[in-house]
């Protein structure tokens, strides 16, 4: 019976050894597990932020261009008076630019004394236009550059800034085929819009 007693009892703290020993196994297993599926969730809210970042900035991006189209409709409600286009070979923008050329800022200079010389309460939709090189988000954006660049060389010119609005016609209005290196050209082009 002492023998059998003392059996059990080994049985038993091999039974209690057995379970503790998996115990700790079963832990250890969990958290290693635990500690996988932490970093992963860690990893996508790093990404979760990252995008709601973006979309933040989507969102100004849409309002600023929606700001300058309302600007521009309520400018195009004017009566039309004239325009001045800067297109020209002189004044032409080359592929991929939206800087002025010394021609192109001689001629804004007078058409800037100009406007002050009339002291009219005129309206300027400055537009920006491109060729057809490139794709449409890209040129969308040139456009709105070179007709920016206008905006901000006139604004240094003395024309106040709450009468002109720009707005980027990209590729969608050309003036010339597209297929030739001189209709290209012409489609390069800012043309700003004298409204009353």
């Amino acid at each position: 019976m002492i023998a059998n007693t003392k059996t059990m009892m080994v049985a038993a703290a091999l039974v209690m050894g057995g379970l503790s020993v998996s115990g700790c196994a079963t832990k250890s297993y969990v958290n290693k597990q635990v500690g996988q599926v932490d970093a992963r969730v860690s990893a996508h809210d790093t990404q979760i932020g990252q995008q709601q970042q973006q979309l933040g900035e989507l969102d100004k991006t849409a309002k600023d261009a929606l700001d300058r189209a309302t600007a521009a409709g309520k400018l195009a409600e004017g009566k039309f008076q004239y325009a001045l286009v800067l297109s020209d070979d002189s004044v032409k923008f080359p592929t991929n630019a939206s800087t002025l050329s010394p021609e192109a800022e001689q001629r804004l200079g007078e058409f800037a004394e100009k406007l002050k010389a009339d002291n009219k309460n005129v309206y300027l939709e400055i537009q920006g236009h491109t060729d057809n090189k490139g794709g449409k988000a890209y040129n969308d954006e040139l456009g709105g550059k070179r007709a920016e660049a206008v905006r901000k060389y006139l604004s240094m010119h003395g024309v106040a800034l709450n009468r002109m609005a720009t707005i980027s016609y990209g590729q969608d209005a050309p003036v010339a085929p597209n297929n030739t290196r001189e209709g290209r050209a012409q489609n390069r082009r800012v043309v700003v819009m004298v409204l009353s």
